[in-house]
């Protein structure tokens, strides 16, 4: 949600920002936004819509040099997504500009202070507050730049991630973080800013992920210094390695991202579970389980926290989590768990599941779940992400960068290191067989060759897309393991098609459901032969005889189900426990069909952000 690209050094910042900006789209926004400076006049431009409406904009209405640069992706939070509310934004002077993600909850009070004191706006922004209360210090308190920054987002109440530049000082750009992320990435005297590190991967290796509370001057030619905004005290930065690579976050061919992501997961899962799963030793090794094994084997319960799709992979590991390691678990939104209320003791273990690591209600229900004194661990795919920083410990997806906004290998990939996270508990609790444990393990070992033989399906599917692409409303039906994948494909199908579209058990079609099916309702229901087929059969049954439409993911070799449905995708045969990581693929290649035949923007569906990290 909202992009930041910055560049200080001895290269053309133009280029550098756009790219970056290209790279970000994938973070949702709605408006976009240049600023330069050659150290004589700043050069801004700014407009609603694209990335690409931006460079068509700029090529032709500003000068385009300057060692030093801002850029923006904005997703509208205060004031429409219009070219006066696009970031950057100058302070009254004009010296001062900013670009800022995140909200400032207090900014009509200071606003309003601010406007007494003789400031005007030209903006429905709380950006715009922001900056002129920096310039505000700073006159006022006769201080530098840096120093003004900090006394200022000391008034203020929220979340931001920001860098600003001063005119009169053009070897330096000030940067800070509180609730939303920040990258830095440290080159030979040049410094690249942004939300995360796929806008300078070509350039550099190296980078600082700035903490919660940090804000740092950067300044070519010098050591990176970071400082506490609250009490001034020093901060020492962790340069990390970056394992990113270019190549992983191009398309390689593909038509979209997300068609790209869909087919990466076998190798997505085969890396999440890489050095994790010994099928030969007979164990499931996992350093942040091992060195905590007692707080999991002696809890009281599991509390998993998500939001979105890691919320389906979430109750999917409820499942998992109870029928082999008898561990009681509750699935939670993230959203509605950190205002409820919630009755958590040091006795329970909190889970907390996001993809980017950076989802800001994720990680308000961390903090409190660590005020109440449980033990939280976190699963996410971003190393360095805040929510690997936050939690007590954890383990990574190692599913690559996901650019589509609809998480494909994200879901398949959390599934499986929860499911790992499952054998291993039930193995140590005594509650699984080693005979059914070591057979689990190796069947997991054969998943990734068994979603081969699922892609393999998907001209089949592209011609059912074809069927029910005008379709106005879809349901989705699964039972056990596969009721959380039908949510999940549910939401893949609103997302990016913006077909309505609701998942439900199965079993609770009659109380409800029921009486929306006719000759015009798909009904997309998940009846592989583990677990339950012959209920799922019989309400298969009763919508045939109401005229629905069947698409149905079967086991391969079903004839009872083909019979019945108008159309039959087939997964291979599994354990029910195992199912999802199957029956999830057909669903996304559903969804994306649908919504390239529908004309949607598949990458970037409207309204979407790839990581929310605002409320």
């Amino acid at each position: 949600m909202c992009g930041i690209v910055g560049y200080i050094g001895h290269r053309e910042a133009y280029p550098i920002i756009i790219k970056g900006l290209h790279r970000l789209e994938y973070r949702g926004y709605d408006s976009a936004g240049i600023a330069l400076y050659d150290g004589e006049q700043i050069n801004l431009s700014k407009t609603p819509g694209k990335v690409s409406d931006l460079e068509n904009q700029s090529q032709v209405e500003i000068s385009r040099s300057g060692t030093l640069g801002i850029g923006h992706t904005r997703w509208a939070t205060h004031g429409e997504p219009n070219q006066r509310n696009a970031h950057p934004h100058f302070s009254n002077s004009g010296d001062l500009v900013i670009i800022h993600n995140g909200i400032i909850e207090n900014y009509e009070s200071i606003k309003t202070e601010l406007t007494k004191r003789g400031y005007s706006f030209h903006s429905d922004t709380d950006t715009e507050v922001l900056v002129n209360l920096i310039e505000e210090v700073k006159k006022k308190e006769g201080v530098k730049l840096g120093k003004a920054v900090q006394i200022a987002l000391n008034q203020v109440v929220g979340a931001f991630a920001i860098a600003v530049f001063d005119r009169s000082k053009p070897d330096e750009i000030v940067v800070a973080k509180l609730g939303s992320p920040l990258a830095i990435g440290i080159g030979e005297d040049e410094f690249f800013i942004a939300s995360d590190a796929t806008p300078f991967i070509e350039f550099t290796n190296n980078a600082v992920y700035l903490e919660d509370g940090e804000m740092a001057v950067v300044r070519p030619g010098k050591e990176i210094k970071l400082r506490k905004i609250a009490d001034d005290a020093v901060a020492y930065p962790a340069i990390q390695e970056l394992q990113l690579s270019l190549e992983a976050i191009e398309k390689g061919g593909y038509d979209h991202f997300m068609l790209k992501e869909i087919y990466e997961q076998p190798h997505a899962i085969k890396d999440t579970y890489r050095g994790r799963l010994r099928v030969e030793q007979g164990i499931v090794k996992m350093a942040g389980v091992d060195q905590n094994l007692e707080r999991f084997l002696n809890a009281n319960r599991i509390i998993i926290v998500a939001c979105g799709t890691s919320w389906h992979a979430g109750l999917v590991a409820e499942y998992i989590f109870e029928d082999l390691a008898r561990i009681p678990v509750e699935v939670e939104y993230a959203s509605e768990f950190r205002y409820r209320n919630p009755v958590i003791t040091d006795k329970d273990v909190v889970i907390a599941i996001s993809q980017s690591g950076e989802t800001a209600d994720t990680l308000a229900a961390i903090k409190l779940a660590k005020e109440k004194g449980a033990f939280v661990f976190g699963i996410c795919n971003v190393v360095g992400s805040s929510i690997a920083r936050e939690t007590h410990a954890g383990a990574y997806t190692h599913a690559g960068p996901e650019i589509g906004v609809a998480s494909t290998k994200a879901f398949t990939t959390q599934i499986t290191l929860l499911t790992l996270l499952a054998l291993k508990l039930a193995r140590e609790s005594g509650t699984l067989s080693k005979t059914k444990f070591h057979e689990i393990l190796t069947e997991m070992e054969g998943i990734p060759a068994k979603v081969e033989r699922v892609l393999e399906s998907n001209p089949l599917i592209e011609i059912i897309a074809d069927v029910y692409k005008d379709a106005e409303n879809c349901l989705y039906l699964g039972r056990g393991y596969n009721f959380p994948v039908a949510l999940e494909g549910a939401l893949k199908l609103k997302e990016i098609s913006y077909i309505h579209a609701e998942g439900y058990p199965a079993a609770e079609m009659k109380h409800g459901p029921i009486a929306l099916i006719d000759e015009q309702m798909p009904v997309i229901v998940i009846a592989t032969k583990k677990g339950h087929y012959e209920k799922v059969v019989s309400n298969i049954q009763e919508i045939k005889s109401r005229k629905g439409k069947i698409i149905a993911v079967v086991t391969e070799g079903d004839s009872q189900v083909r019979d019945l449905a108008d159309h039959v995708v087939e997964v291979p045969e599994s354990s029910e426990a195992l199912s999802p990581l199957l029956t999830t693929i057909p669903l996304q290649l559903l969804s994306y069909h649908i919504a390239v035949m529908r004309g949607c923007n598949v990458d970037q569906p409207r309204n979407l952000a790839k990581s929310v990290t605002v409320e």
